[in-house]
Formats: C-alpha cells, structure tokens, sequence
C-alpha cells in the first residue's frame, strides 16, 4: 500500500474521531484506563523489582553467602520448625574457618537499635552493627571523611566507631565529626570515620547506622545476642561447594546427627531473589490477567461503536464504492479509524500511567521505573486490540453493496 493513500486513510480517520468528539471520548475511556492501569502498575512492579534486588545485593553479596539461625522463612511451618534453633556463634564462625578449605573469609556480626548521642542531639534510634576485622573485605561502602576501623581496633575491642553520613549530619551538623566523641547507649565512641551517602530504600534512609567492633557491641548489648555470618568463598564459581563444606562445618561444631535436620539457615542473594521474583510473578500475572480482560472490554465497546459508524455512514460507503473504492479500501479505512481509536486511548493512557509512576517515585516513598519496552508494549497490545476487535465491522463495510446501500440511505 502506497504511503500517500496511508497518509490519507489517517487523515480521513481522524477526522471522523474529531467530527464525533464525545463519542470518541468514550470509546476510548476504557483504553486509557486499562493502559495508564497497567504502565503505573508495571512502573511500580519494575522499580521495587529493581529496589529489592540492589538491597539484597547490597546486603548478601552477589559472590557471598549469609549464614543465621533461621535462614528464609516461607511459611509458618519454616518458623514453628525453625523456632528452636540455637544462635549463632564465634564458634560457629570458627569452625567454618578450620573446616571449610573453600572459604577465604567469614565475618561475624550482630544488629541491635540503641540511642546515639552526641552533646545535646540524641537520635533514639539507630542501627548498631558490631563487626569482626573482616569488615573492611565485606563492608559495602567506603568512608567520606576520615577511615574505616582496622583489624587491630577490631581484636582489642576498642571504642571505635563509623558512623552513616546522615547519623554524622544530624550529630554534628556542619562540624567536623572525627575524632569527636558520641555516646552509644551511654558508652563513649570515638567518630573515625563517616560513611559516604548511600540514599534511601522505600523511604527508609540507608546512611543512619553506627559500625563498631564486636567486642565493644557485645559490651553494648550482651553476649548472647544474636549474631550472623557473612562468607566468602574462595572462588565465586564454586560458591555451592562453599556452602556444602560451611553446612559440614557446622553441623560437625553442633554435633548434628546424620538424621537431625539442619539447625542453622544459609541462603544466598540469588536464593532470596528467587523467592522474591516467584512471588512477584504471581502478582504479575494477576495483574495481567485483569488488564488483559479490561481491553477486551475496551475492544468490545471500539466494535460496537464502528458497527454503530458503518451503520450511520452507510451512504458514504455507497457512494464511495460507486465512485470505484475497492472492498480493501473500505476494509481498510474502517480498520484505521478503529486502531486509531484504539492507539488514540493507549497513548493517552500511556502518558498519563507514566505521570502517575513519576508521581509516585518522586513524591511517595515507593520507586517507580517507566521502562521503553513497558510503553512500546502498552502501544502494540492498544493497536492489536483496534486491529482485532474492528476487523468485524471493517469487513460488513467492505461487504456492502453500492445500489443496496445508497438505497438504504434513502
């Protein structure tokens, strides 16, 4: 078909649309809300997607694993099982260092909240987290000002502590926090260094926290509070045989028998993306299913108001037909002005989706993500639809028969 007679059908398309604006308004009601539905949706679906993958990363590692008391928790069956399970410990951490030959680093930590103080600002709750020396070879940010603590600071459990740049900015404002002194939980720590910024997840600020050594966080909060590892195999290719040695480790240093389960959980950041993407999928596909039924319904309303068209212009297409328009032109030009129509509402749902999840994403404390392929998407199924759902009542056009339809005009 030659691009003169495209440009024309388009043409003569959008002046029908334009020539019946409040019909053409409510035609195309039920695509901009199905698409602006979907993009917004899938916006929103993408960013946390994305948000939930960087957190973990961050957290586990991507050629690191994590070893706790419980591990992944599925079900209310994983908790009541796990509910036993005695805590983590040095030894644990130990015995994985003696045992498992494909591990070159493990590294001891625990969390707890507690007050941070310096002069008259106090901030009521901040993450503590106590460290052995493997720190520097796990910690996933670099200091801003000042350094990070060192090995040696770590064994002997001195007062030393890293704080988050926005527990540093609250303290101490525009002075300079090193060497100052803050009091965690009442206990004097010396600021060596401030973290660089690492922003914020689902709103929740990433740069309040306070590192110190284990020793002194044990001191903090007692012994037996509850710890986790974080290991690092020897060769990220071989990360399986590093967890099957750590199980070993632990369940030799446990003294597990061959028919106890395993008291202790290990997961990597793969492990927790997984589950995270199947539940998502399921969300997904929910969420495709009802905007797959939405268009058909916005399909159904496009058919019957061209049905109502070719009726009402039952004249012209006589005319045209007489004047020579072959079947395919009529077939045709009912078929543009239908994915017109149809692309019409897609695009205006398209722009007003991707508003609403650049809303959401600067003003509410959920990311949002508008993907090019999520809009390309949104375009094709809107144009598929028009194309669809109007070939009925292109082809009855295409079909009528001149003199029949002049006659009937009359």
């Amino acid at each position: 078909m030659k691009l003169i007679l495209i440009h024309e059908m388009v043409q003569i398309a959008l002046s029908a649309i334009w020539a019946n604006k409040l019909r053409s308004f409510l035609t195309i009601l039920g695509n901009v809300v199905a698409v602006s539905s979907i993009i917004t949706l899938v916006s929103l679906i993408q960013g946390i997607t994305e948000e939930v993958e960087s957190v973990i990363l961050s957290e586990v590692g991507a050629d690191a694993f994590l070893v706790d008391r419980r591990g992944i928790m599925r079900s209310e069956e994983d908790l009541e099982r796990t509910r036993n399970n005695p805590r983590i410990t040095l030894a644990d951490a130990e015995a994985i260092r003696r045992f498992a030959s494909g591990v070159t680093a493990v590294m001891a930590e625990g969390r707890r909240s507690g007050e941070v103080r310096y002069r008259q600002h106090v901030l009521e709750s901040v993450r503590i987290q106590g460290v052995t020396e493997e720190f520097i070879r796990f910690s996933t940010f670099n200091a801003e000002i000042g350094r990070l603590m060192t090995p040696a600071e770590v064994r002997r459990k001195r007062n030393v502590a890293v704080l988050g740049s926005d527990t540093a900015d609250r303290l101490f404002g525009a002075l300079d926090p090193i060497d100052r002194q803050v009091k965690i939980r009442g206990v004097p720590f010396r600021v060596i260094g401030v973290s660089r910024p690492q922003g914020s997840s689902f709103g929740q600020s990433q740069d309040e926290f306070a590192v110190v050594p284990l020793g002194a966080f044990q001191r903090l909060f007692g012994s037996r509070t509850a710890l986790g590892l974080r290991v690092q195999p020897a060769d990220p290719g071989e990360i399986d045989r590093a967890i099957g040695e750590t199980t070993v480790a632990l369940r030799v240093e446990r003294r597990l028998k061959a028919s106890e389960d395993d008291n202790f959980g290990i997961f990597t950041s793969e492990t927790a993306l997984r589950i995270f993407n199947q539940a998502t999928a399921g969300i997904f596909a929910v969420l495709v299913g009802v905007v797959g039924l939405a268009l058909v319904v916005a399909g159904i309303v496009i058919m019957n108001i061209m049905l109502m068209a070719v009726s009402e212009r039952t004249k012209e297409i006589g005319l045209r037909k007489a004047l020579g328009a072959r079947r395919q032109d009529i077939l045709w030009q009912m078929l543009s002005e239908s994915v017109a129509l149809s692309v019409l509402g897609g695009a205006t749902g398209t722009a007003l989706g991707a508003a609403a999840a650049l809303a959401l994403d600067r003003f509410a404390p959920v990311p949002a993500v508008v993907h090019p392929w999520s809009v390309l998407l949104a375009i094709t199924m809107t144009a598929a639809v028009g194309l669809f759902f109007g070939l009925y009542p292109a082809a009855r056009a295409a079909a009528l028969d001149p003199i029949d339809a002049l006659g009937r005009a009359d």
